[in-house]
């Protein structure tokens, strides 16, 4: 009969592709912790007990097994990045047992009790906007615990033998972000153990749970409109022509620093110092509209990038009306879902390999941008 433990591995993971994943927006590394509860199966080595019963004066042997139990895992983890993640726990199998009846008459009834400590490296790879697939390989370090009792024929040397060893475990499963911080997870899982009297086997476990990540930041409010201030006596001004409108665009190649790292939607301070740049050289002047449109590349769903693209917009109009002092009013957001890119057809081919896709996301850089777009009614003297 086999045994379930508890692990204790390491492992290497999939290697997942470099794409933007929405929940990463928040950043991607942090720490984490969960809980998962299902059902446990374990392969009973009925062939091996067979063997060891069959003794004279023993003829037959027939053999009933209850190898299903509720299982659970609760479990902790540390994220480096959007793909990969170390994970350790403690898991508790639950109890497993078989019932032999010999002829002569005779019974030997089993059970073993199946917990232990894991350590995996998980991988992951999105595969929607909120829908991702995970990959896990470790260790597990098991402790075993049989129990056997037996009558008639059946005898019994050690009755309650046990057994602490190291041994591998893998699983898969999906992931469903239900917010940025909190997740569904559905997973399959095996566990190789060996139990305290020299059975070989594997127990799995089908489970459901929930995942919490630590310290994920949170959407920035929304800009308050400031209260109007005590207007003194207008001053006299001299009405200029219109200037005509003007356009920037906030992209790898401009003369400006990118906004934005690839797949994200946050300012990084670099843009921020171009934003603050372009926000002093509009003061004096009345502004009619000012439109920020957000552009992502081809790459990902056109769903996806249209959500990027609207996202990034809205980031850099908060950021204007923020610290420029420009009234939201004046300001329209819209996205572009990577349909309207700069680089040319052919320029940016997709080659197979991680290396390749490097090469690609640079080449594309000047599809991932910003461009805003001013109109002024007149200036001020």
């Amino acid at each position: 009969m086999k045994r379930i433990v508890k692990t204790a591995g390491t492992l290497g993971l999939m290697g997942c592709a470099v794409m933007s994943s929405p929940s990463a927006v928040a950043g991607d590394s942090g720490w984490y912790a969960g809980a998962n509860i299902g059902q446990s199966r374990e392969k009973i080595d009925d062939a091996r007990i067979t063997a060891q019963m069959l003794v004279a004066p023993t003829t037959s042997v027939s053999i009933i097994d209850d190898n299903r139990d509720t299982g659970y895992k609760l479990f902790g983890g540390y994220r480096y990045n959007k793909s990969v993640a170390v994970e350790a726990g403690y898991f508790d199998l639950g109890q497993f047992g078989f019932t032999a009846t010999t002829a002569p008459a005779g019974t030997l009834t089993g059970k073993i009790k199946l917990k232990g400590l894991n350590l995996d490296a998980v991988g992951t790879l999105p595969l929607t906007e909120k829908f991702s697939a995970l990959g896990r390989l470790g260790l597990n370090y098991a402790q075993t615990r049989d129990s056997f009792i037996g009558t008639g024929a059946a005898t019994v040397l050690n009755p309650n033998p046990s057994k602490n060893q190291i041994n591998y475990k893998l699983g898969a499963g999906l992931q469903y972000d239900l917010t940025q911080s909190l997740g569904m997870r559905v997973e399959a899982e095996r566990y190789r153990i060996n139990d305290a009297v020299g059975n070989r086997g594997d127990v799995d476990m089908y489970s459901l749970g929930l995942v919490y990540r630590f310290g994920v930041e949170k959407p920035a409010p929304a800009p308050r409109a400031a209260e109007p201030e005590p207007v003194a006596a207008p001053k006299p001004v001299v009405v200029a022509p219109p200037p005509p409108p003007r356009k920037v665009v906030f992209s790898a190649d401009s003369s400006v620093d990118s906004l934005f790292d690839f797949g994200k939607a946050i300012v990084k301070p670099t843009g921020k110092q171009a934003l603050d740049r372009f926000a002093a050289d509009l003061k004096g002047a009345d502004y009619e509209v000012i439109t920020v449109t957000g552009h992502t590349d081809r790459i990902g769903s056109r769903k996806y990038n249209q959500k990027l693209s609207e996202r990034r917009a809205e980031m850099v109009k908060a950021y204007l009306v923020e610290s420029a002092g420009i009234p939201a009013s004046k300001i329209k957001t819209r996205g572009v879902d990577g349909a309207e890119p700069v680089t040319k057809p052919g320029e940016c081919k997709s080659k197979k390999g991680a290396r390749a896709t490097k090469q690609l996301i640079a080449c594309l850089a000047p599809d991932r941008r910003v461009e805003v777009e001013v109109i002024a009614t007149r200036t001020s003297e």
